[in-house]
C-alpha cells in the first residue's frame, strides 16, 4: 500500500514532467502572427541586484509590452535553472529557452568564440563592441547560427575581470599555490592556471561558502560583481588590476525556436536585447569610478600588476585551447590593430 510520503512523491513527478516540457516544448500557440504567443524561459548567475540580472527584467518586460504579450520571457537569476554549459546545451538541443553566458560556452561549438574572449586581449570597451561589428566576427556568428545557435547579442559588458584575494599579487610567482574560484569553462581554467593560480571551478551559489570553509583562497571578477554582491564581506579585499579578462556575456536562442516567432517580434526582441545592452554599457562606463570608491570605502585596496609577465603565460592559450588556434588569435589582433589606429 502506498504510505502518504509515497503518495507526495507521486504527486511531484507531474510537475516535474511539466518544468521539463516547459523547456522542451516551451509553450507556444503557433497560428495567425496575431493569435501567436510563447513562452521562454531565461536562465543567468548573475544575482538579482547585479546590472545585468536588473537589464534582462527591462529587456522581459518590454518585450512583453511591445508584442502585445505575445512573447513572454521568464527570467531565472542566479543559476536557478540550466546554466553555463548546460544552458547553452539546451539552447541546441532546441528548447524553448535563452541562454545568457560568456561566450566561450559556445565555443565548444564555434571555437572562434572562445578566442575572441581569450586573456589580455581588450584594453577598454570599446574596442571589444568594434570588433564585434566587423565582417570577420559577424562571420563567426553566421556559423553559430549552422550549429543551431541565434546569437541575440554579444556586447553585454559587466567589466574587466581581476584577482580578488587577501594578498597583493603583482607576478604569476605571487599566484602560486592560491587556490581561486572560476566558473567552470575550459578557457578561465586553463587562463587561471596559467597565470600561475590554482583554478577551483564552482557554481557562483557555492563561492562564498567555499572561501568561508577555505576551499578557495579569492576569486576573480570584476569591481562591479564586487560591490553588487559584497564580495568584501568575505575579507578578500586585494584586487590585482590584471583585466586578464573583459566580463562578456551572449544572449542565446535556438534557430528552430527563432524561426517559429514571426519576424515582427523577432525584431522586437532583438533590437530590445541590443539596446538594452549599449545602456548597460554605457552605465559601467559612468558609475565606475564611483564603483571604485564605494570598494576602497569598504577598506578594499587595489594594486597595479607586471602586465607582461601574466601576457607571457598566457599567450599558449591561443594554441592549446581545443579548437582555437594561432591564426585566430592573429586575425582577433589584425583587427584591434585597425581599430586602434582609426581611434587615434
Amino acid at each position: 500500500m502506498c504510505n502518504f510520503y509515497c503518495w507526495v512523491a507521486l504527486m511531484k513527478w507531474p510537475v516535474l514532467i511539466l518544468v521539463i516540457l516547459g523547456l522542451v516544448m516551451g509553450c507556444s500557440e503557433i497560428k495567425t502572427d496575431d493569435e501567436f504567443k510563447i513562452v521562454l524561459r531565461l536562465s543567468h548567475v548573475f544575482s538579482p541586484k547585479e546590472d545585468l540580472a536588473i537589464s534582462m527584467e527591462n529587456v522581459a518586460k518590454s518585450v512583453f509590452e511591445k508584442t502585445n504579450g505575445a512573447v513572454k520571457i521568464l527570467t531565472y537569476p542566479q543559476g536557478q535553472i540550466a546554466t553555463y554549459k548546460d544552458g547553452v546545451e539546451l539552447v541546441v538541443r532546441g528548447a524553448y529557452f535563452i541562454s545568457v553566458e560568456d561566450p566561450s560556452y559556445i565555443g565548444d561549438y564555434v571555437p572562434e568564440f572562445t578566442a575572441l574572449v581569450g586573456p589580455m586581449l581588450y584594453r577598454d570597451y570599446d574596442e571589444f563592441i568594434s570588433l564585434v561589428k566587423t565582417p570577420l566576427v559577424q562571420g563567426w556568428i553566421k556559423k553559430a547560427e549552422t550549429k543551431g545557435i541565434k546569437i541575440l547579442s554579444m556586447q553585454y559588458i559587466f567589466g574587466f575581470r581581476n584577482l580578488i584575494t587577501d594578498k597583493v599579487i603583482k607576478t604569476p610567482d605571487d599566484l602560486q599555490g592560491v587556490k581561486l574560484r572560476t566558473p567552470g569553462s575550459k578557457l578561465f581554467i586553463e587562463t587561471l592556471n596559467a597565470m600561475g593560480a590554482t583554478a577551483t571551478p564552482l557554481p557562483w551559489g557555492e563561492t562564498f561558502s567555499a572561501i568561508q570553509q577555505g576551499v578557495v583562497d579569492g576569486l576573480e571578477g570584476s569591481e562591479f560583481t564586487n560591490v553588487q554582491t559584497k564580495v568584501y564581506e568575505t575579507g578578500k579585499k586585494n584586487v590585482a588590476l590584471t583585466n586578464h579578462f573583459l566580463g562578456v556575456a551572449g544572449v542565446y536562442i535556438s534557430t528552430e525556436v527563432w524561426n517559429k516567432i514571426p519576424l515582427k517580434y523577432r525584431t522586437i526582441v532583438e533590437n530590445e536585447f541590443i539596446t538594452e545592452s549599449h545602456v548597460m554599457v554605457n552605465l559601467l562606463k559612468s558609475k565606475h569610478a564611483s564603483v571604485v570608491e564605494e570598494l576602497e570605502e569598504q577598506g578594499v585596496q587595489f594594486n597595479e600588476v607586471d602586465r607582461p609577465s601574466f601576457e607571457a603565460r598566457t599567450s599558449s592559450l591561443f594554441s592549446t585551447l581545443p579548437g582555437v588556434n594561432i591564426e585566430m588569435y592573429d586575425q582577433i589582433q589584425n583587427e584591434l590593430k585597425k581599430i586602434r589606429s582609426e581611434r587615434q
